[in-house]
């Protein structure tokens, strides 16, 4: 259910007929990106203001309709500045770093997923996903004004998709007819539902589980903190297991309820049902209703995401449930991994196999990411009265002691990746160095200067030196640093002295050392680059 006051489903691209419709050949584009959600618009980005000329091919015309995902991570945020569109999105969202756990109506503990200073981005901001996508779209829109090779087709369905070894045939329908495109590449951005995904005949595995949850985005002026508030077993009559409450933009307040299997699903859609719920919940409350849903449990992934010259991203790769906000932040850091590698690729600058790794890291990160989900869904929602038991205790033990509060799982929420085991990493020449920017993980923001660490390292592979100066590499840049900033001495050096540190495009640590010989560093970087060392 929608309130048409609240869709933003604008047509920011409306159907138009192309060139291509009217070739005598198919036309050939060197990527290609199936879908134009998030996930397909931020690696679509990613790719143009690289230099490669990229189409998306989106059935629809525009952001789609209801907030779907509200909760976008510090590193999502740290991404999308990197792509010139961070700052509209943490303007226009809630910024918020505390949570409270409650049971019954008591509350358990709080949190704060961002104690320390030093950061540019928030914990997370709380933007609903059509912001999301508007905010990248008119990005686009901008980069395209200043001569990025990028273009958006509305309306244009992809029917078929023919796979060689160097590439893909694909027919396009639209409101005109069908028309044919060659491609090298073919990013599935195409939803948990993915066609092309269940095109090719590839399966998605994993496990659906038996409870459901109603969404209810309501409008109301609120004098309630923006904080995250989950209740177990809240007081609230009639709530379900479970609860949860969150603060969005235009005075717009998500709620969760957990509603059990065995309902009837038209009938909890129905208002009054719906009102009922909230009436109990917020007793005082003038609001309305203005988007809904049900939704259930599911923790899927494919078993690679590389198809030859088909490449799998976001929820066409996996899915995970909503709680943690692991399922568009984990799409995201899938973009961000593949952009860089692709386009490398792409150039002649690295070779195919590089972007093999896109498998060998994100595969790891979306079964941590599937873990954590699937944790927190055994604590919500217990399958056994011993699970019920333990869950119970531990939220009673949390109430007056720290140690318990670490085993209480209202959804872990969404934290990057780190790349350990990684084949582009080189072995830790700095195992005395902080464990949080050791080889595979993203760097840690630190202030500096009159700005953040994360702006001064560009696009490309970077030397980060701190305490001395940046050997001179070709091809590769250099920042140098010194060692008066509490926060770069806390997440770069810990108890050394001095640090080198090697970067990839995608702010990610490849190397880091004490100091490091030229050759060291041109091994580091043929590995990075997907290359064999000797």
């Amino acid at each position: 259910m929608l309130d048409d006051r609240y869709s933003l489903a604008h047509r920011l691209y409306p159907y138009a007929r192309s060139s291509d419709q009217d070739a005598d050949v198919a036309a050939h584009h060197p990527a290609v990106v199936i879908g134009g959600g998030p996930i397909g618009m931020t690696v679509a980005l990613d790719l143009a203001l690289k230099g490669i000329r990229t189409l998306v091919l989106d059935d629809h015309e525009g952001v789609g309709e209801g907030s779907r995902a509200i909760c976008f991570a510090k590193r999502t945020l740290e991404i999308c500045d990197r792509l010139g569109c961070g700052a509209a999105m943490v303007d226009k969202g809630v910024v918020w770093n505390l949570g409270k756990v409650f049971h019954g109506e008591d509350m358990v503990f709080e949190f704060n997923l961002l104690p320390e200073g030093g950061h540019r981005r928030p914990a997370f901001i709380n933007l609903q996903q059509p912001y999301f996508e508007k905010f990248l779209v008119e990005r686009i829109r901008q980069v395209q004004a200043e001569g990025a090779p990028i273009e958006i087709r509305g309306k244009n369905r992809v029917e078929t998709l023919d796979v060689a070894d160097d590439g893909a045939r694909i027919e396009v329908v639209t409101p005109d007819g069908p028309y044919t495109i060659t491609a090298d590449w073919v990013l599935a951005c195409d939803g948990a539902g993915s066609p092309t995904r269940k095109a090719l005949g590839l399966g998605f595995e994993g496990k659906v589980f038996r409870d459901s949850f109603l969404i209810a985005d309501v409008r109301m002026k609120a004098d309630l903190p923006v904080e995250r508030r989950f209740w177990f077993e809240p007081p609230f009559r009639d709530a379900g297991d479970s609860a949860l409450l969150h603060k969005q933009p235009d005075d717009i307040w998500r709620i969760d309820f957990q509603i059990g299997w065995d309902v009837d699903r038209d009938a909890e859609m129905k208002e009054d049902r719906i009102r009922a719920r909230i009436d109990q919940m917020l007793p005082k409350a003038e609001y309305e209703i203005v988007w809904t849903s049900i939704y259930t449990f599911q923790c899927r992934r494919m078993r690679s995401f590389r198809h030859g010259r088909v490449l799998f991203v976001g929820d066409s790769a996996h899915q995970v449930s909503p709680f943690g906000a692991r399922g568009a932040n984990g799409g995201v850091q899938d973009a961000d991994n593949l952009g860089w590698k692709l386009a490398m690729v792409m150039k002649g600058e690295a070779p195919e196999a590089l972007i093999d790794s896109y498998d060998s890291e994100r595969c790891p990160a979306t079964d941590e990411n599937i873990r954590n989900s699937t944790r927190s869904t055994d604590f919500i929602t217990p399958k056994s009265e011993m699970s019920r038991i333990f869950r119970d205790a531990v939220l009673h033990l949390s109430r007056n002691n720290d140690f318990a509060r670490p085993f209480v799982n209202s959804g872990r929420l969404s934290t990057p990746s780190i790349y350990d085991g990684s084949p582009l990493n080189t072995a830790d020449g700095l195992p005395e160095g902080p464990a949080g920017a050791r080889p595979g993980a993203p760097c840690p923001d630190a202030p500096l200067g009159d700005g953040f660490l994360l702006d001064r390292l560009g696009e490309g592979f970077v030397l980060l030196a701190i305490g001395q100066e940046a050997p001179k590499i070709r091809g590769v840049g250099s920042l140098s640093i010194g060692t008066s900033i509490p926060e770069v001495l806390n997440r770069y050096l810990g108890a050394v002295e001095r640090a080198l540190y090697l970067i990839r495009p995608d702010q990610h640590v490849a190397a880091r050392w004490a100091t490091a010989t030229p050759a060291q560093i041109e091994a580091a970087l043929h590995r990075a680059r997907g290359r064999k060392v000797a």
